[in-house]
């Protein structure tokens, strides 16, 4: 990907635009950095990535943007997912076989909220149906040809009606496109200004995800390149890249729907892997908290990646980065609930924002950390305050405190703060276990990178939990997505389904599909202007009558079996030497040329200033240049690291500072005759988070479609007596009668 024209030095824009705040990082024409953070929404400019980009250009407010002064731009953004949340999308028509125009609000037999006496389903993405007359046969074969001049009157008729994107996804296409294909051709001519193909957008087998998964980018993309269209002009046509879900960059005119809804997240994933690298180790667990949510994400040599994901109640099948998101931020409302301290899921939001933001605001994860001097608000800008000019008002966060303290029986705010800080550790380290332990891996075995605003906060208690003696916290801790997203390259994949039996033929089919998607993702790469460098072949295989396909590299048939079946022990804690396996899709990525060579930025040496002394409260990053043992808090410009009792840090390379632990964690006493809410909290969430696991396995590797789909089983933990202690949401049929 070129970055300058004519060789002569210029900016470059990297920026993670999310649903908060828009961070962005500039690279000046001598290589310094610039750094800016903008709310994502103000009256006061349109466009926060636009205005930050000209604040750091220092352009007057009626310049034209000076296109010949930028090199690129590259951006993660969260219009897809806005859409989702807010329905925001294309009035888009869903074409489908005769027959099952009713297929995506039938939908599986997933019920999310299990024991709902009141079912309230959202209403689907598409606002209109055309039923195509055609069939095809299990095998692809044509049943019924397509009608097409029916088909066209009935396109023509939804233009006229409003209609502004078509989905078409037909019965068995993945094996045979050809209808999908004339039916495109029909909906274009009928003047359809976007149409998504099925056998395009996700050619796997399972008619329903692949349907649904066309229907949210039909639904998306229009949104998307309006947004871009937008961006292009403000920019006056500066090249622009975008983040994809699967971590890498694509041109702005092929950006899509399907590839935008963890944008900006996986830039926080590059992020992590690029800081494990630069600080040479092995393994990492990725532990990202904003304001709102968490994501956590895993990095051990590779970008660990899954199919799909359900963002906003939508389900979409595409390659995208493994990341998994708890709604516990820095600005997660604490409350009693007359039992247990609860931590979210609502957040305070900006407005009014924590308590100590000084708005009337509730307590929050934030005025935990304040209260307990995890906050220095002497190192806050006053921006606060009704009028947005006053400091942190820590006697407002002491008081709803207070409040929740006397509601809970416990001795001070502080007793308080500590109670509900130790519930968002334990509800972040289950996300880490969810992207760990529940795959197979030792979480012991990894170091935590600490990012975005909260984390540092929380870093050394979220180790704690999980056993993770080492913490990672970057010099561009708060920006490490935006960062991310700068070093991340040009990629194309490309996936197709296969369904054939591993054996000889079928490995053989396997490479001839890897070879023909090989040439599809290099002529991508060609038509954005990039060159095709090293290529990555993935085959899915699962057993007969299974789901859970897992990742394997294609070698001989001997070495592909025995991967899957060690990835299939370490997951799942068995194998079945005697049933058959599945070739169930093939998926080749390409990265652009040379990508893969670079080097990670050159490190910079810590400054050389004196060490502080050794009873201060505080230690600014930049002037700590020996190990300090804590509790101490360290102060970076854009975020603070608590670093708690038992735990040491260090400056290494590049403004990195390591933190290690240096003794035991001491366990929590726990109460036995009548335990307190926090107990009850922490307790409740380990024991659903264990019965959790079980139910995730069964799942995964089940063969019947009620426990697939419908979760009609039950996993549980029991006392001694047989009294339950903890059952996942399930099926509970027998969990009431265990202990007679």
């Amino acid at each position: 990907m070129r970055e300058s024209r004519r060789g002569e030095a210029r900016w470059s824009f990297w920026i993670d635009r999310g649903g908060t705040f828009t961070d962005v990082i500039a690279t000046t024409p001598r290589g310094a950095e610039r750094t800016l953070k903008l709310p994502s929404k103000s009256p006061a400019y349109s466009d926060a990535a636009v205005e930050a980009m000209r604040r750091l250009l220092d352009l007057a407010a009626d310049a034209p943007f000076p296109a010949q002064r930028v090199a690129a731009i590259r951006m993660g953004t969260t219009v897809a997912t806005n859409a989702l949340l807010e329905r925001t999308g294309a009035r888009t028509l869903f074409v489908t076989t005769a027959g099952f125009a009713d297929a995506l609000v039938i939908g599986n037999q997933t019920r999310p909220r299990l024991f709902a006496l009141d079912i309230v389903k959202a209403a689907p993405l598409h606002a209109g149906v055309v039923e195509a007359d055609e069939r095809l046969a299990a095998d692809g074969a044509v049943v019924r040809p397509l009608d097409e001049a029916a088909l066209a009157r009935a396109l023509e008729a939804a233009v006229e009606a409003g209609f502004e994107s078509a989905a078409i996804a037909f019965l068995h296409s993945d094996l045979n496109p050809d209808h999908e294909r004339r039916a495109e051709a029909i909906a274009r001519a009928a003047g359809f200004p976007f149409v998504a193909v099925s056998s395009e957008v996700s050619p796997l087998p399972r008619f329903i995800p692949r349907a649904e998964t066309t229907v949210a980018d039909a639904y998306l993309t229009p949104r998307l390149r309006a947004h871009v269209q937008d961006l292009e002009r403000a920019v006056a046509g500066t090249d622009l890249y975008f983040m994809t879900s699967g971590g890498g960059l694509v041109r702005a005119s092929a950006f899509r729907g399907r590839d935008a809804v963890v944008s900006g997240p996986a830039g926080g994933v590059v992020g992590v892997a690029r800081t494990a690298v630069a600080a040479g180790t092995a393994a990492v667990l990725g532990f990202d908290m904003g304001g709102t949510s968490t994501d956590v994400c895993r990095f051990a040599g590779t970008l660990e990646r899954r199919d799909g994901a359900v963002v906003a109640g939508v389900r979409l099948r595409a390659p995208m980065l493994d990341v998994e998101t708890v709604a516990a931020g820095g600005g997660s409302i604490l409350y009693f609930d007359g039992l247990r301290a609860r931590v979210g899921p609502a957040s305070a939001g900006a407005d009014p924002g924590p308590a100590a933001y000084g708005r009337g605001g509730p307590a929050t994860v934030t005025d935990a950390n304040l209260v307990l001097g995890r906050l220095d608000p002497a190192f806050f800008a006053p921006m606060f305050g009704p009028n947005g000019d006053a400091l942190l008002d820590l006697p407002a966060a002491r008081r709803r405190l207070g409040e929740l303290a006397a509601a809970m029986g416990l001795p001070s705010a502080q007793a308080a703060a500590e109670g509900f800080l130790a519930v968002a550790v334990e509800q972040t380290a289950g996300a880490i276990r969810r992207i760990s332990t529940e795959r197979g891996f030792d979480p012991r075995a990894h170091a935590l990178v600490a990012f975005g605003g909260a984390a540092g906060q929380l870093a050394c208690q979220v180790a704690e939990a999980l056993g993770i003696d080492d913490i990672l916290c970057p010099r561009r801790a708060s920006l490490l997505s935006a960062w991310g997203i700068g070093q991340a390259r040009m990629r194309a994949s490309r996936q197709a389904g296969l369904e054939r039996a591993l054996d000889a033929a079928g490995l053989a089919a396997a490479k001839a599909v890897a070879e023909t998607l090989t040439a599809r993702t290099r002529a991508d790469l060609g038509d954005q202007g990039a060159a095709a460098g090293a290529v990555t072949t993935t085959l899915r295989i699962r057993y007969e009558e299974s789901d859970a396909a897992l990742a394997v590299k294609p070698e001989t048939l001997a070495e592909v079996v025995a991967a899957f079946e060690a990835a299939h022990r370490r997951l799942f804690g068995f194998v079945e030497p005697g049933r058959a396996m599945i070739l169930a899709s093939v998926e080749v990525e390409t990265l652009e040329a040379g990508a893969d060579e670079r080097a990670p930025p050159s490190p910079r040496p810590a400054p050389k200033m004196a060490p502080m002394g050794a009873g201060q409260a505080f230690v600014l990053a930049d002037a700590l240049t020996e190990p300090i043992d804590g509790p101490r808090l360290i102060v970076r410009g854009d975020t603070q690291i608590w670093l708690a009792a038992n735990w040491r840090a260090a400056p290494a390379k590049d403004g990195l500072i390591r933190l290690r632990r240096t003794a035991p964690v001491a366990s929590r006493p726990v109460a036995t005759d009548a335990p307190d809410p926090v107990t009850l909290e922490l307790f409740n969430r380990r024991f659903m988070g264990v019965a959790e696991a079980m139910g995730a396995a069964l799942e995964r590797t089940a063969r019947s479609v009620n426990i697939k789909e419908r979760l009609d089983f039950s996993c549980a933990l029991f006392d001694a007596k047989g009294d339950l202690v903890a059952n996942a949401p399930h099926m509970p049929v027998h969990l009431g009668s265990m202990g007679a």
